[in-house]
């Protein structure tokens, strides 16, 4: 019956990390780095890219980025976008260990989509 209880107060505990983490990089400053020229990169599938996405936003999967990045301008800002958010976090390492200064998790593409409509 212990573990039961510790395995739900983790769970709880991830949940709320996840959603104050979610709400922090929403809310900061994400819509006026937009407007400042920043570029959304979509690191979903292609296919996944297809069924919706940011318009004018950059589709490079997060399985190529580490081939693909070489696409991308060092010098810009990217806003790294998948579906829920853990891709996102992953590509914005990954650029960061390529030398990217400029990079901010954007979370899931529909939420930011939501953000930026609602500024």
């Amino acid at each position: 019956m212990k573990n039961i209880f510790i395995c739900i107060g983790v769970i709880i505990f991830i949940y709320v990390i996840y959603r104050v983490y979610k709400y922090q990089t929403l809310d900061d400053g994400l819509s006026t780095l937009i407007e400042k020229g920043a570029i959304i990169l979509d690191v979903r599938t292609e296919k996944e890219f297809a069924t919706g996405h940011i318009p004018d936003s950059q589709n490079i999967s997060l399985g190529t980025i580490r081939e693909r990045y070489t696409e991308l301008d060092p010098t810009k800002t990217y806003i790294t976008v998948c579906s829920h958010g853990l891709r996102s976090v992953k590509a914005e390492s990954i650029l960061k260990e390529k030398g990217f200064k400029k990079v901010y998790n954007g979370s899931a593409w529909s939420d930011l989509q939501k953000s930026i409509k609602n500024k």
